[in-house]
């Protein structure tokens, strides 16, 4: 993927191969066997699936890592990517990166290529401020990512509160910031979870924006935007209201040429439908699952 070779859950080299098709959920019996009925190979995981003490000891890691392993395995599900989203206290660097330590360790110990996670950020400061308290957690947590071999995927939520005002809890949601991110770490750990949804309801090019960085793009969400032009043309865009996500296939992204674009850069690497739709919420979740991924299934080889 994008440089070095991927290694799955199962320990086996998947670059080269196909990518694998997921959803974001919590890890256990009754989530891979669901997955594993409807067809999807791949999950991205919520490392909060396990108990915090699990993580904190190396021979504790790798009991727990051996037993998800041996567990995904039954299903035929690769974990293509472990999610911590997290932000911390971006005044409390050292807090972090002991919290980021357990977790690659974790990810390292089940083989599993990325830790998707979030900048961060103090919405009361600018741009380059953030990118400074960034750099101070972050340079030591992508040695540390480094040194297992591990990816740290960003996912470019914006993070915003009530609007107006538009104060961010996750700076890393735009082009400008991961430009500036990437100067200031320059390190082959750091890269992207590329969500295209959070990028069309800020009207950016999201598919100049995966090529632009595709090199960095270590795992990708599959989530659609729907704008509610009526809502927008009474409350305006300040008013909040006139967008909400969907399951891919029902909102504004052109997904074929999406997935050309990863097909483009190279990208092999998971891709996880994230379930944040209200029309399939609730018991209708599964039916939303299934709807995405038989819509998704015949762009992935």
């Amino acid at each position: 993927m994008n440089g070095n070779k991927v290694i799955d859950s199962t320990g086996n080299h998947a670059g080269g191969a196909s990518m694998k098709l997921g959803y974001l959920t919590t890890f256990s019996d009754d989530e891979l066997k669901l997955a594993s009925g409807i067809g999807f190979d791949g999950l991205e995981v919520h490392a909060k699936s396990w108990p915090a003490e699990d993580l904190q000891s190396a021979d504790r890691r790798s009991a727990v890592a051996s037993q998800a392993v041996e567990l995904a395995g039954k299903y035929g599900i690769t974990i293509t990517a472990l999610a911590y989203y997290e932000r911390g206290n971006a005044h409390e660097p050292r807090e972090r990166i002991a919290a980021y330590r357990n977790v690659i360790e974790f990810c390292a110990a089940m083989k599993v290529p990325a830790l998707a996670t979030l900048t961060g950020g103090d919405p009361d400061a600018g741009l380059d401020d953030n990118v400074k308290l960034w750099t101070d957690t972050f340079a030591d947590v992508a040695r540390i990512a480094e040194d297992n071999g591990v990816k740290i995927a960003f996912e470019n939520w914006p993070g915003f509160g009530p609007v107006p005002p538009c104060k961010s809890v996750n700076f890393g949601f735009s082009p400008t910031a991961w430009e500036k991110m990437f100067n200031a770490v320059d390190s082959p750990a750091l890269g992207l979870e590329f969500d295209p949804s959070h990028l069309v309801w800020q009207q950016a090019d999201y598919l100049g924006a995966l090529k632009r960085f595709g090199s960095k793009v270590y795992h990708v969400h599959l989530k659609d935007t729907e704008i509610m032009e009526d809502a927008v043309a009474r409350h305006g865009s300040f008013g909040g209201g006139w967008w909400r996500y969907r399951i891919p296939g029902f909102g504004l992204v052109d997904w074929p040429s999406f997935f050309s674009a990863l097909y483009e850069i190279g990208y092999d690497g998971g891709t996880a439908i994230e379930h944040e739709d209200a029309v399939f919420s609730g018991d209708r979740r599964a039916d939303g699952l299934k709807l995405g991924y038989n819509y998704l299934r015949p762009m992935i080889l």
